[in-house]
């Protein structure tokens, strides 16, 4: 989804007298709004709008800033007073490092995206179709009806498939996507309690929950650290991201250092594969929960293929399905929280926001805002037709956020969820077993507990 870059108006250098945003109520001793956030953080931060478009929340003795309206995200997202830095991305250098895409500011920030950008340009992405029709295809193979499906490991390891088959030029065995997937689930879940409760000593204690975490952590380097070697003692030069990273040049015009090249592979391979699997597993409990509307995208599919199987051309046709993935992300969005540092001092909905102040947002509670939807927790594809769309305000919907902090793989991402859900949707019915549980686990991304699914042959 695309949404219109503008110069935001709600930024800038602060005029006299402004006031401190309200702070925000249901803090505790010590902890502040940690405890909270910690306990229920979905309710917690859709409830931030009750008290204000922006407030303050207390993360230990550290003050954080909340926005709570899509306006004012925007503006943030936006404006250049506002750098990629705060809690969240502080718990994700352990594992994106400080050199990659993802958590790089400024120069260096534009001369990495100008370097992974020809690989997502919108021409460029038809080159992955049959890549990821084979892929699509091949999970709904491995499924038999009647089977029970773990949908947390099957579908990691098609995202993990298909990041390292179309971007890494890497035919990689199942069994590294096994690890990526148990690993992953530990380092993001670690990485959330770092956020929002920050007693970084803690954190260093021999305990056996931050053991398992850096272990996890350590796997997910190794596994990186294989893909590059391995790439190196090939020779072989493919037209692809990785090349792209190997031969890329620093500002002075000499090779980006290993440090930076394993950083860039880990932000395109383990963030890009959470937040991708985590929508599949969405996108199967809504075809679940929803199977008038999995009937709906079967039908399509056959109007559009003739009842031959569905392929990467097919999916601009897709209208139904399209909107069936973006529905999923805006009720179950996997990226749910966000966090920027002011650089100077500023305003903000008429605030003022000190420099160096954090400022957090979740596209969780701005995508169900009831000011911005109708019927706003229902699932509801037809809200994203063209006669409809046009009541939902600017930046209500960002699932890959805007400005140049956006996602650059939107447009692949969309490709894939869209060609596995029709994969899926065309062959099978799906039911939950008794034994899943389709409650949401927070990290940070949101996914199901354990979602269990039983295929039904159509």
């Amino acid at each position: 989804m695309t949404v219109e870059q503008v110069k935001p108006e709600t930024t800038g250098t602060p005029a006299p007298g402004l006031l401190e945003p309200p702070l925000a109520g249901g803090g505790v001793p010590l902890l502040g709004h940690g405890w909270p956030l910690l306990r229920d953080p979905l309710a917690f931060m859709s409830r931030l709008r009750d008290h204000g478009e922006v407030v303050r929340l207390k993360l230990g003795p550290k003050t954080v800033y909340a926005v709570t309206t899509p306006a004012l995200t925007g503006a943030l997202a936006l404006s250049p007073e506002y750098h990629i830095a705060g809690p969240l991305w502080e718990s994700l250098e352990g594992l994106l490092g400080k050199k990659g895409v993802a958590t790089a500011n400024g120069p260096q920030h534009r001369r990495q995206r100008r370097t992974i950008q020809p690989a997502f340009r919108l021409d460029a992405i038809p080159a992955y179709g049959p890549i990821m029709e084979e892929e699509a295809h091949a999970l709904t193979e491995r499924w038999k009806p009647g089977e029970t499906v773990d949908c947390t490991t099957e579908s990691f390891r098609v995202a993990v498939r298909i990041a390292a088959r179309c971007l890494l030029r890497g035919d990689y065995m199942d069994e590294r996507a096994e690890r990526l997937c148990t690993a992953l689930a530990t380092v993001f879940r670690g990485m959330y309690r770092r956020m929002v409760v920050p007693l970084g000593p803690l954190y260093r204690l021999p305990l056996p929950a931050n053991r398992e975490f850096n272990r996890a952590l350590a796997d997910l380097h190794l596994l990186v650290d294989e893909i590059v070697a391995e790439r190196r003692a090939s020779g072989q030069k493919p037209d692809d991201l990785l090349t792209a990273l190997l031969q890329a040049k620093d500002e002075n015009g000499d090779p980006i250092d290993e440090q930076e090249i394993h950083d860039q592979v880990v932000a395109i391979l383990t963030p890009g594969s959470e937040t991708v699997a985590s929508t599949i597993m969405w996108l199967l409990q809504a075809l679940a929960e929803h199977p008038e509307h999995a009937d709906k995208v079967r039908d399509e599919v056959e109007s559009v293929t003739g009842g031959r199987p569905v392929a990467f051309e097919d999916v601009r046709k897709l209208r139904h399905t399209n909107n069936v993935v973006v529905e999923a992300m805006r009720l179950r969005p996997a990226v749910w929280i966000l966090t920027r540092r002011a650089v100077t001092d500023t305003e903000l909905g008429g605030y003022r926001i000190p420099a160096g102040a954090d400022i957090v947002y979740s596209p969780y509670a701005i995508q169900r805002d009831p000011e911005s939807y109708d019927r706003n927790l229902e699932f509801d594809p037809d809200r994203w037709l063209p006669e409809r769309v046009k009541s939902i305000p600017k930046y209500a919907m960002s699932p890959f956020s805007v400005g140049n902090r956006k996602c650059p793989s939107d447009h692949f991402s969309m490709a894939q969820l869209t060609l596995i859900t029709a994969a899926l949707a065309t062959k099978y019915r799906f039911e939950q077993v008794s034994a899943s549980d389709d409650t949401t686990r927070v990290g940070i991304t949101l996914r199901p507990q354990n979602l269990l699914l039983r295929p039904v042959a159509r």
